[in-house]
């Protein structure tokens, strides 16, 4: 009987409820739009979890879509990684558009909480239209590169192509359920637990995979991904591009301050790196550029504020356009471009106005403020021996025409610290 107990506890530790090593499974959530901070966390992701022989990497997906070169990062990604990734839009309600369809439809293993919907994903607001060509042109041709590029990653992940390719050229969107049951995802789960449990013994990125028991394991974003996260953000390009507005216009406006010039100086720089990844409307930048300088022609000749609704007009307009090339998600709303454009118009005619109105005013100190000033000699001026009264300061005079005790003398000059007079006509 006791030879047998070894074998018998052998046994009974080699199940996972009495003591085996459960498996981990690395998880991270994207929310929000799709950007190069959310490439490099993805890419970041997969490498770390399979260094750490995660079972899978699990991708909780919520976003509205995002830039066509940071999805492209983030397929290719997948196609690399030697580890299955799963998607998963969740929790309810959420939504994979535009880009996120591109994203879930990659993934080896593609899942959706109940009532989240996945589609419309035309290639237009993945990268916005060139403007310097025809916008039919250019529609036609990214809808034909998005549609074969979604059949691409349909046909590869072995999906339904047909509906991936009208979610471009139609821009499709379906439910959860529906896209189970016409073969575009292969899970609906309630949460993450439920989606190991129905992932258990599937077969994903060329493994079978054992999560039932798994340890869920979060990668937190890194302090810079969060920060570049949060600046990839219309309503924070926004912001910065009112800072530099602010800054260097009231640094020129009052000379010497130091800090405006500074925080406007930083601001334009991050603002003219970020748009060199976010699309930005030329149309959009120039009426904004249109309104600072009708604000400014307006403050320097008045016009009784014609040139003051035109620029409140031109800016309101360029803010609505600034992200039209964007893709959804990298919009503004009019709760933020109507306060920046009242705050804008006030700033301009009461602060760097105030401003620019006294650079323009006469000189009311200083020597240069004495030149042209009629004052008495208070002793007789020959040459340069003389005195004559300032302000009620007692100043040393000198003149190539004598003046007389009390005689009026005009300042034509300041000589070190001798005024120059002459007699006054």
């Amino acid at each position: 009987m006791k030879r047998w107990l070894p074998i018998a506890a052998a046994g009974l530790f080699a199940c996972p409820a009495f003591g085996a090593r459960a498996g981990r499974v690395d998880l991270i959530a994207i929310d929000g739009p799709i950007g190069p901070a959310a490439a490099d966390y993805v890419s970041r992701s997969i490498k770390l979890a399979a260094a750490q022989r995660a079972e899978c990497l699990i991708i909780r997906l919520d976003t509205p879509g995002g830039l066509l070169d940071s999805t492209k990062e983030i397929v290719q990604a997948f196609y690399a990684s030697p580890l299955p990734v799963v998607v998963y839009v969740g929790p309810e309600g959420a939504s994979a558009a535009s880009a996120g369809c591109f994203i879930t439809l990659a993934a080896d293993a593609a899942a959706m909480a109940p009532h989240s919907t996945i589609g419309a994903a035309h290639p237009v607001s993945l990268g916005g239209i060139d403007e310097s060509k025809p916008d039919d042109v250019m529609a036609k041709k990214l809808e034909s590169f998005g549609a074969s590029y979604i059949e691409a990653i349909a046909a590869k992940r072995h999906r339904n192509v047909d509906w991936a390719k009208s979610a471009v050229r139609e821009s499709a969107s379906i439910t959860a359920e529906k896209a189970l049951e016409i073969g575009v995802i292969e899970i609906v789960a309630r949460d993450v637990p439920d989606l190991l449990n129905q992932l258990d013994g599937r077969q994903a990125g060329g493994r079978k995979l054992a999560t039932a028991h798994a340890e869920i394991t979060a990668i937190p974003m890194l302090a810079r991904e969060r920060m570049f996260q949060m600046l990839w953000r219309p309503e924070v390009m926004f912001v910065l591009m009112l800072v530099a507005v602010y800054g260097i216009i009231g640094e020129l406006t009052s000379p010497g301050a130091i800090l405006p010039g500074i925080a406007g100086a930083i601001a334009l720089i991050l603002l003219l790196y970020m748009a060199s990844i976010v699309p930005v409307s030329i149309a959009g930048l120039a009426l904004v550029v249109l309104s600072i300088a009708l604000f400014v022609i307006d403050v320097l000749a008045p016009t009784h504020g014609v040139l003051t609704f035109g620029g409140v007009v031109s800016f309101f307009l360029g803010s609505l356009l600034f992200f039209d090339r964007a893709g959804p998600g990298f919009q503004l709303s009019l709760a933020m471009i109507v306060p920046a454009t009242l705050v804008t118009a006030a700033f301009f005619l009461f602060v760097a106005g105030a401003g620019l109105r006294a650079q323009w005013l006469p000189v009311r100190a200083g020597s240069e403020a004495m030149i042209g000033k009629v004052i008495p000699a208070v002793a007789g001026i020959d040459g340069d021996r003389g005195r004559v009264l300032v302000d009620g300061e007692s100043w040393s005079a000198r003149s190539d025409t004598p003046i007389a005790e009390g005689q009026l003398a005009e300042i034509v000059g300041l000589e070190g610290l001798v005024l120059k007079v002459k007699p006054k006509q």
